[in-house]
């Protein structure tokens, strides 16, 4: 089973969804740990390759970036509550972030 790592304040931010989110947030991580997706996700490549996105719809929308490409762990770059249709800039720009520090802390891992 994959090890789960939260990026910035994802943790705190799921953490504050509400119970039903918080739920179905949790179990569909849990999914992507043993290695399966998640039962409502797409592909987020403007963040960057292998980022998808996990979409609550109870009580309302909600996502969890994550990208689970590196074989140790799943990475959750970000996640909060969605109140339009298209995906806020900000919201894009906080996982990219996150993205760019975790590829940086592999590169001088490796």
């Amino acid at each position: 089973m994959k090890k789960v790592f939260f990026c910035g304040g994802s943790h705190r931010r799921i953490k504050d969804f509400p119970k039903e989110a918080k739920d179905s947030a949790g179990h569909q991580l849990w999914l992507v740990q043993q290695g399966f997706d998640p039962l409502d996700w797409r592909p987020m490549a403007s963040i960057g390759a292998g980022v998808k996105e996990i979409r609550v719809h109870e009580p309302h929308e909600h996502r969890v970036v994550y990208v689970a490409k590196f074989g140790d762990a799943v990475y959750v770059l970000h996640a909060f509550e969605k109140k339009t249709q298209s995906t806020p800039k900000k919201d894009i720009e906080i996982a990219r972030a996150a993205y760019a520090e975790i590829q940086a802390k592999r590169r001088q891992r490796d």
